[in-house]
């Protein structure tokens, strides 16, 4: 549950969301995404109640990646394009982007090949990680103006992770962008961070601003994760 939540996201912005399990980060974005409607208060989107556009309107903008994600016994590509037309470049280079390059080139079919093996015996079974990165390029090929991304490299190792990160500003571009995560080195890539606890937003500001926040929530999460991004 989310108390007296009051934040306004500006376009372009890039909010990173954090706090501990529990705290009401995907409460949020859920709520952003209308899969939950607020039971007080609302949520406006250039000054009008998001209850008042159609479903189908509002949620064309938006490409989110949550933690529950699926993929399809359909082939790499058609796992990132769905049914959308695309040039191969464009694809490629969503590939290289996501870090999955290697595996892709790999593969004696590349991006054509199936994923898991249900329907094709010589389909792969991607890792977590592979999973994940495949997730996000979909997310971004559909060029929708605002990108979430909860918990999207929760399954990659620290090296995949640190690249997703560096990339972030490159991989989203002028795109509006909240992103969710435990792992506090994302936020330094982001505008503004929004601490959740208790099911409100007890910090905001800058990791800078955040950082010199004495006995801060956030500054106490970030030194405690440190000596990992050091």
């Amino acid at each position: 549950m989310l108390d007296k939540v009051n934040i306004t996201l500006a376009q372009g912005e890039h909010l990173s969301v954090v706090g501990l399990n529990g705290a009401g980060k995907t409460t949020f974005v859920k709520l952003l995404c209308r899969l939950y409607d607020p039971t007080e208060g609302e949520i406006l989107l250039d000054g009008v109640n998001i209850k008042e556009y159609d479903y189908n309107e509002y949620m064309s903008p938006f490409s989110p990646v949550f933690q529950d994600f699926r993929l399809f016994s359909f082939s790499v590509a058609d796992n990132i394009v769905l049914d959308a037309e695309y040039e191969q470049n464009e694809l490629n280079a969503l590939i290289e982007q996501v870090g999955l390059h290697e595996k892709i080139d790999s593969l004696e079919n590349g991006a054509d090949t199936m994923l898991f093996k249900a329907f094709d015996e010589n389909g792969i079974e991607p890792s977590g990680g592979e999973q994940q990165k495949i997730a996000i390029a979909r997310a971004l090929f559909k060029r929708s103006p605002v990108v979430i991304l909860d918990e999207p490299t929760a399954a990659l190792d620290p090296v995949a992770e640190y690249d997703i990160y560096r990339q972030f500003d490159d991989l989203v571009g002028g795109k509006t962008a909240i992103y969710i995560s435990h792992r506090l080195s994302s936020c330094q890539f982001c505008h503004k961070i929004a601490v959740f606890a208790e099911g409100c937003i007890k910090e905001y500001g800058t990791h800078d601003q955040l950082c010199t926040v004495a006995d801060g929530i956030y500054a106490k999460m970030f030194e405690a994760q440190a000596q990992y991004y050091r």
